[in-house]
């Protein structure tokens, strides 16, 4: 048994979702479970729908709508014939019917609530699924929607709810397992779960990848396939330095680095679910489906490269928190902590020395709250438009003088911050946004021109 996760680019139109198909089709022996993301954009289309109704503008609101009602019909039109389509069409007109409801009632109370934000942004994957099932029956797979819903069950929260491990095994095994065993492709959305009571919820964007991963978890998958739009993950991002090279096999801890530190390939939870039960995640390009990707494993085999790649994360903000006679004292670090906790603002990356506390956030509109709380216990300064980047690799841990030899390639160019990762695989440190090109690329050609063909194609 496996688990298909389909990405939005991998399923954004009839010609993706053709494709998709046919990749389905060649693991039927395998036993496949499908899990799609909306097609590419809808998402986007759909909360600014929300917020505009939200805002009071129906008629946006509901051109937003017929919009993706249009593109919706057109895509299933161009896939299907005449009595499946007939069937569908009825199915998805009763859906934006229903969307455009809610809308109109969202202008209504002049208020968009993150349980309505989060009903609204469930549509995407909820007709996608339809849609991509009655594609792979017109092929002549045995396929079958699964709500979602009724599988992915997470607490109350919304808009990021916490999937409820337990519970997600116990519906896994009562209603997708034993579609499985008769032969059936169980077909679902990713992204969007509910509660035990049935409010629906979404568990943060991208986590379509997590639903997967939760899904093959519980049901012991023999291996968890990530379908996008690319050859798997890469050494660093290709837009800035076109010779990096395609991670043949990475360790799961090194994956987990790169996605938060920016590799966008995968969500960063996704691997949690898989390295619990040990099962391998495949990174794959439903664009180039004879490609090998990536393998993400609990323990990669070891490289002659002292990293595996290289990631950047811009849009950071540092916050220099500075009280001379307070660090030492007992509950200083906590206090500064909550604060950024309260806020909802996570750190990223932490320095300090005797008299100050350094560290960085996503910028956002929670800074100056979070700096306004923080002057009432110290001194405090920010400088937004920064970035974090990160090497990775498990070779550090064994590789002396490796940190000349990062920051030698990087001469010239100024670092604000340096943290080597309580993990051991990583070196992070903060430069200017604008500086981000030229120290990957210089980076890159320090540590990739000679790459292990066992690692790195």
């Amino acid at each position: 048994m496996i688990v298909m996760k389909f990405g939005g680019t991998s399923v954004m139109d009839s010609t993706a979702i053709d494709r998709a198909c046919e990749i389905v089709k060649g693991r039927l022996g395998r036993r496949p479970i499908v899990v799609v993301s909306a097609m590419s954009k809808v998402t986007d289309a759909l909360l600014a729908a929300g917020r505009a109704a939200g805002n009071g503008d129906r008629d946006k609101a509901l051109e937003l709508s017929r919009e993706l009602r249009e593109r919706h019909y057109t895509t299933a039109s161009e896939l299907l014939h005449t009595g499946l389509f007939t069937e569908i069409h009825t199915d998805l007109a009763s859906e934006f019917d229903t969307l455009d409801e809610l809308l109109r009632g969202i202008v209504a109370v002049g208020e968009l609530s993150p349980r309505t934000s989060d009903y609204v942004v469930s549509y995407g994957e909820r007709l996608n699924s339809k849609i991509c099932a009655a594609a792979f029956q017109a092929r002549g797979l045995n396929a079958v929607v699964v709500d979602a819903r009724e599988v992915l069950i997470t607490d109350n929260q919304h808009m990021k709810a916490i999937p409820q491990v337990d519970e997600i095994e116990h519906r896994c095994k009562t209603i997708v397992k034993p579609l499985v065993e008769k032969g059936v492709v169980p077909v679902m959305g990713g992204f969007i779960g509910a509660t035990k009571t049935g409010v629906q919820t979404t568990i943060g964007r991208g986590g379509s990848d997590f639903s997967a991963a939760l899904v093959g978890a519980a049901l012991d998958a023999e291996a968890i396939e990530i379908w996008t739009d690319v050859d798997g993950m890469m050494t660093t991002d290709p837009r800035l330095c076109p010779d990096a090279h395609r991670v043949k096999v990475i360790s799961f801890e090194e994956a987990a680095e790169l996605a938060y530190f920016g590799a966008k390939v995968l969500h960063p939870a996704t691997v949690l679910p898989a390295v619990q039960k040990n099962i391998p995640v495949w990174v794959l390009n439903s664009k180039n489906p004879k490609n090998e990707g990536t393998l993400i494993v609990a323990r990669a085999p070891k490289s002659r490269n002292t990293f595996k790649a290289i990631a950047a994360k811009k849009r950071i903000t540092i916050v220099d928190v500075v009280a001379a006679r307070m660090l030492g004292a007992h509950g200083f670090l906590r206090a500064i902590f909550e604060i950024f906790d309260r806020h909802g603002a996570a750190v990223d990356v932490v320095s300090t020395s005797e008299v100050s506390v350094s560290l960085t956030v996503d910028s956002n509109e929670a800074i100056p709250a979070v700096a306004a709380d923080l002057e009432k216990i110290a001194d405090v300064k920010y400088e937004g438009r920064k970035a974090i980047v990160c090497l990775v690799g498990e070779n550090i841990r064994a590789t002396p003088g490796i940190a000349a030899q990062v920051f030698t390639a990087l001469k010239e160019i100024n670092v604000r911050m340096i943290s080597q990762g309580a993990s051991e695989i990583n070196i992070t440190f903060v430069i200017d946004e604008d500086d981000v090109p030229e120290a990957v690329r210089r980076l890159h050609k320090t540590f990739f021109t000679n790459p292990d063909p066992e690692t790195f194609d």
